[in-house]
């Protein structure tokens, strides 16, 4: 799993720096989440290939995390795309990107619509299962947990080849299974794999105020995105328009045990980010600054 930032400001565009959107990488399976103004700008600059892109999970209306969509959902017609997309997001998502179409699009659009009460299930494959969750925020708002699935043991080809394993019989040794002789010896699986790379969690909060409501959900996770909209000296800020501040954020990853912090959502009021990332980094030691372009592995 790799996570690719696009856009890493808060409200508006600032210093460089462009609204929020991220690409989740499973197996070259690409999955937009939030779509920022100029989100497909950014992904000709860091060379996203969107024909890999069939999922679109949008957090809440405010403009920062959708701004983008409409015209990106566009483009992808103008290419000539005829492979469905679903977008996951707030019901009134559907009416807004309706009423601003003003042709019929060239694939199909399906809408899925987030349960702002309730953790759910809403995307589930082969390779990873998306839950939504909600969070504490000014307006209704998702989080997304992107949870790989349990990995196949590993094959040891000199072993397998040591106990003369046919090699049909590979792919079930990648399950878990031993394998029989015609004479009745068993040959154990234990001797021929390794066991796979545990699956990798992350968890990305979207837009919101600290609260145990989602405490659990992200607990232990690999990767945890918080938002860290401002430092601690505009505390009243923060609590009035229900964000967070970088301290708060390290706190929310140190209660949940993650393994590595990553904030973002700016304030355009800082054109350096040093005073957000120290301030972090002395509660979570393992915290990072969202770069857009930047490629974190999860």
């Amino acid at each position: 799993m790799k996570l690719k930032i696009l856009g890493c400001n808060s409200a508006t565009p600032a210093y460089g720096r462009h609204p929020t959107a991220q690409v989740v990488n499973i197996k070259e399976q690409l999955f937009l989440v939030d779509c920022g103004e100029g989100a497909q700008m950014q992904m000709q600059e860091f060379g996203v290939k969107r024909n890999r892109m069939n999922h679109i999970f949008i957090s809440h209306l405010h403009g920062d995390h959708f701004f983008g969509l409409i015209g990106f959902l566009n483009s992808l017609a103008l290419y000539g795309r005829e492979k469905e997309m679903h977008i996951y997001g707030p019901k009134d998502l559907k009416a807004i990107i309706e009423i601003q179409l003003m042709h019929e699009l060239s694939y199909t659009l399906h809408f899925h619509f987030l349960d702002f009460k309730n953790e759910q299930i809403i995307y589930d494959s082969e390779s990873v299962e998306v839950r939504s969750f909600p969070v504490h925020h000014s307006i209704e708002t998702c989080g997304f947990l992107f949870t790989e699935k349990e990995r196949a043991r590993v094959l040891l080809p000199e072993e397998c080849r040591h106990y003369e394993i046919p090699k049909y019989f590979y792919k079930r040794l990648t399950y878990g299974e031993d394998y029989e002789r015609k004479n009745g010896d068993i040959i154990k699986n234990g001797w021929l794999t390794k066991e796979g790379k545990k699956p990798s969690r992350y968890a990305y909060t979207a837009d919101t105020a600290p609260h145990k409501m989602y405490s659990d959900i992200i607990k232990k996770a690999d990767l945890l995105y918080h938002e860290a909209t401002y430092e601690e000296v505009h505390l009243d800020k923060a609590i009035d328009r229900k964000h967070s501040t970088a301290k708060q954020a390290a706190r929310v990853a140190k209660d949940a045990e993650v393994k590595q912090l990553l904030i973002g959502h700016y304030s355009s009021r800082y054109k350096e980010l040093d005073t957000l990332f120290n301030e972090a980094k002395s509660i979570f030691a393992n915290t990072i600054l969202a770069v857009e372009g930047e490629e974190i592995e999860v």
